[in-house]
């Protein structure tokens, strides 16, 4: 995915931060503090000796880093940078909630997990003919994450959705795989968006149905599965669920069942919803390869701060969020 780049921004922040080495300008801090939210403290100190034509340890960095996310987890008012659509796209008026979650390495503490949520604009790209289908996109308007489970993660998550209106549009829908704390929340505090399992999850799971039906005949698993994709895809699941049933698998049934509501793609189609959750599964990607490099071991305070960091760098908050701390 695209990064948008760290705007020239004169905000001198040397003392309120305690920054002030008397080495670096505020606006050269503000860049090093954003390319080390791109990249790791080494590669960011490479960077900026080889680019910057300045000689900074990654441990300067890293400092700088960790008083910046200080600054950055105060509250702040929220700047959205509303999507631009492109001459062939327009807005469809309606806005997507996904939810996911990835695993940390925290130094004596071992794999956390990290709970990612994505708001975005749901684009709609024109066909080129009139019996094609419209191309639909979600671009992002702003991430968030946080270390933690739940109950950690929920107020993270209402800040977000408040901050975007996600709440204030006519059409909302949330698109996530099937977890179950995903959809809790989804009840508890959505209950008027749509709800929408990804499509890729679903038809994962109709290759799993057709594996335990045809354990040992690869060949007619495949058979089976592509002759019921279809089905699954019209959100008719019940000839699914009832040949997993008669063949004494009603766990995997259960999924069908409890997903139903959720699966009828052709219809959130027509309606130009997104069917995937593939958006907030990338954030998680983009997450991990900063927190989650070879080698790399953080502390939890190390992590909470670079969190903030990557998120702002990752949705083009960095620069107004930076100015509001000053």
């Amino acid at each position: 995915m695209s990064v948008r780049g760290a705007d020239i921004i004169f905000s001198p922040l040397d003392t309120a931060w305690a920054l002030d080495e008397g080495r670096y300008s505020g606006a050269l801090k503000q860049n090093m503090v954003w390319l080390c939210g791109l990249l790791p403290y080494a590669q960011a100190a490479a960077v900026m000796a080889r680019i910057g034509k300045r000689q900074v340890s990654d441990s300067s960095l890293w400092r700088m880093a960790q008083q910046a996310g200080q600054e950055l987890s105060k509250p702040a008012t929220c700047d959205l940078l509303e999507p631009t659509p492109q001459s062939s796209t327009k807005s469809a008026d309606k806005k997507v909630l996904s939810m996911d979650g990835g695993m940390v390495n925290i130094f004596g503490e071992g794999w956390k997990e990290l709970k990612v949520a994505l708001v975005g604009s749901v684009m709609v790209e024109e066909p080129d003919t009139s019996d094609s289908v419209p191309t639909v996109h979600t671009q992002a308007l702003r991430y968030s994450a946080v270390l933690g489970g739940v109950s950690a993660f929920t107020p993270i998550l209402l800040d977000l959705v408040d901050c975007t209106h996600f709440g204030e549009v006519n059409r909302s829908c949330i698109i996530a795989d099937g977890a179950p704390w995903i959809w809790n929340l989804a009840d508890a505090h959505f209950p008027n968006s749509l709800q929408i399992l990804d499509w890729y999850h679903a038809r994962q799971h109709l290759s799993l149905a057709a594996q335990a039906l045809f354990p040992d005949h690869p060949a007619a698993a495949t058979t089976w599965f592509l002759s019921h994709t279809d089905d699954l895809f019209e959100g008719h699941l019940a000839p699914i669920v009832a040949e997993l049933e008669r063949a004494d698998l009603a766990d995997t049934a259960a999924y069908f069942l409890t997903h139903q509501a959720r699966m009828h793609y052709a219809d959130f189609q027509e309606e130009n919803y997104p069917l995937g959750s593939g958006s907030v599964e990338s954030e998680v990607k983009q997450f991990k390869h900063r927190l989650d490099g070879p080698g790399m071991s953080w502390s939890r305070p190390g992590v909470e701060h670079m969190i903030l960091i990557r998120a702002a760098v990752l949705d083009g908050s960095f620069d107004s969020r930076w100015s509001q701390a000053a």
